[in-house]
């Protein structure tokens, strides 16, 4: 399937901040599965980027940017995916799966989560696949789709004790337990096309990938209740989502800051139809 993103993220500063640096994950890696016809991104200014891969591979640009009121990042791609039916090669590797099974603070797990994994690793012994499909099915019953509760710095146990959230919630949530049972977890940023037809969207999606022995690492959407398709498109990869946000970063000066975000992704030929 051939997949067309934009995605628009703006700030606005007010009054101005005087200088700007962000960290951008917005630049997707081939890997199989995955290959990337063509992407580019754009800033509003006359602005510096820079670009280098992180300690996970992830291809990182540097924004630098002087006195402003206002700054918009836009990213325009294609890419070609095929359904892999979960199953990750061809990815960059820099450290053994051990090292996913560190906690971090959106990762903590807490008592509740804790039983969580101790009734799943009860339920499915050794099988680590089937421990995973029955943790996405769980969170898919006890929690509920909602975008009011929770913010960017909602941790793990936080959401889940909610019992709502949003994707990047149920992510960390999904890690948190499977790191708790034993098994390496890593939080994913990228974009997803939906299947109800809604093709513009309010951010970009999360979703976590679990090492699984003699398969690897297996992607879990546990908001969609499914292993990735083709419909995903991966950006990044973390501990967690500071480790693989999107944009991130710090300024000097300046007073209220505001967000805008918009996100759009369609099958490239039926957008083009449109």
């Amino acid at each position: 399937m051939r997949l067309r993103v934009s995605h628009f993220t703006t700030y606005r500063y007010e009054p101005r901040a005087v200088s700007i640096i962000q960290m951008l994950r917005l630049a997707p890696r081939d890997h199989e599965g995955q290959y990337v016809v063509d992407w580019q991104i754009g800033v509003s200014s006359d602005t510096r980027l820079d670009m280098q891969h992180d300690a996970f591979g992830n291809i990182v640009h540097i924004l630098t940017q002087g006195a402003t009121s206002e700054i918009t990042v836009h990213v325009d791609g294609l890419v070609d995916t095929t359904d892999t039916h979960g199953v990750l090669r061809g990815t960059d590797e820099r450290f053994p799966p051990a090292l996913f099974l560190r906690a971090t603070e959106l990762t903590a797990g807490d008592d509740a989560i804790a039983a969580l994994a101790r009734d799943l690793v009860t339920e499915f012994a050794d099988d680590r696949l089937r421990l995973l499909h029955g943790l996405m099915t769980r969170l898919g019953d006890e929690m509920t789709f909602d975008p009011d509760p929770t913010h960017p710095g909602t941790t793990a146990r936080d959401a889940y004790a909610l019992r709502r959230g949003v994707c990047q919630d149920y992510a960390h949530i999904f890690i948190a337990c499977a790191r708790k049972a034993g098994v390496p977890a890593r939080f994913v940023s990228g974009h997803f096309l939906r299947a109800d037809g809604v093709v513009e969207q309010q951010a970009g999606h999360a979703w976590a990938e679990a090492f699984v022995p003699d398969l690897g690492w297996v992607g879990f959407d546990p908001a969609n209740g499914i292993c990735i398709t083709d419909c995903h498109v991966r950006v990044a990869v973390g501990l967690d989502y500071l480790g693989a946000a999107p944009v991130r970063g710090t300024r000097y000066g300046g007073g209220a800051e505001n967000l805008d975000v918009a996100v759009r992704v369609d099958q490239a030929g039926r957008q083009n139809q449109n």
